[in-house]
């Protein structure tokens, strides 16, 4: 997949979210840039037929009410880059890498969170943990419904029954 397709792919998907026409986010674009784009214009984009000025994504993302990192996010799939392809894991990383003191954005904290969690998941000790809880709940839930295991009352609150 070449860069402008994952950014295309990536404005379809925003616009879809904001359920704007092809026509309404090009008149959008207009707020920002010289002039508005064409709805044919906005297709070519979402198809990643063209290539895009800094302008033009500052205005895409202020129009969509995103961040430009989030329009380079790309599903898994090598990127293909003019002089090679790289993998989605060396892609992911210069998207996110902003140098050991820089602080990351609020996206690029989500991105690397989620992709943490991801990480603990998939852990075999973290799955058997799972298992257990769902055995657990399958085993207590008929125990509830039959009222095992409820606590009865003691002391004085007994003897009034």
């Amino acid at each position: 997949m070449r860069v402008e397709e994952a950014i295309g792919q990536q404005i379809a998907r925003f616009r879809e979210a904001r359920r704007l026409s092809l026509t309404e986010l090009g008149e959008l674009m207009g707020r920002y840039l010289d002039r508005p784009w064409s709805r044919q214009a906005v297709h070519q984009a979402e198809r990643g037929r063209r290539a895009f000025t800094a302008a033009e994504l500052t205005a895409i993302a202020l129009v969509l009410d995103t961040s430009i990192p989030a329009l380079f996010l790309a599903e898994s799939e090598p990127i293909e880059l003019p002089g090679e392809t790289i993998s989605p894991e060396e892609y992911r990383g210069v998207l996110l890498y902003a140098g050991k003191d820089a602080p990351l954005d609020g996206v690029e904290e989500l991105i690397v969170a989620l992709h943490d969690i991801g990480e603990v998941l998939a852990r075999p000790s973290l799955a058997r943990l799972a298992r257990i809880g769902a055995a657990a709940e399958q085993v207590a839930a008929p125990a509830a419904e039959r009222g095992v295991g409820a606590a009865e009352p003691r002391g004085p609150e007994r003897s009034r029954r």
